[in-house]
């Protein structure tokens, strides 16, 4: 594992761990495109600090399906799949709380395009879907369920 990846896993992994507690002492809801973090840490569409060139391929779609009373979330991010040497490491999907409701690691050998599905089992809400590049960093974007 190189520095930048291991960067990249502790960052996110940092976010996701603490995030959840901030709401232990009373009802917060987060809103990263408020968070100084946005723009340094992880990016956005709004947010992109040093990679504004790279908004296009690397801030992930998020849709919703229903389909006989199941909801599915579908995060597609519009990246090539250079074998190794560029490419889409993972998708996580959070909720409204920063709490993992799903993560997808893609193989750029095997897998041509970074899609992941996930079946959301009674959950309203948002939904937070992080597209991991390795050589763009964390992209984040959201959308109500």
């Amino acid at each position: 594992m190189n520095r930048r990846t291991f960067m990249q896993i502790t960052g996110v992994g940092c976010i996701a761990s603490s995030l959840p507690l901030a709401g232990l002492a009373a009802e917060v809801t987060i809103d990263p495109s408020t968070s100084p973090l946005a723009g340094s840490l992880f990016y956005t569409q709004d947010k992109p600090g040093r990679w504004a060139k790279k908004v296009a391929g690397h801030v992930p779609n998020v849709e919703k399906t229903v389909v006989e009373s199941v909801t599915k979330v579908r995060v597609v991010t519009p990246h090539e799949m250079k074998d190794y040497e560029h490419y889409i490491v993972k998708h996580v999907l959070f909720d409204k709380d920063f709490k993992l409701l799903g993560e997808h690691s893609f193989d750029p050998i095997q897998e041509k395009a970074p899609v992941s599905e996930y079946e959301l089992n009674n959950y309203s809400g948002i939904v937070y879907a992080l597209s991991v590049c390795n050589q763009h960093d964390s992209w984040l974007n959201s959308l109500e369920v």
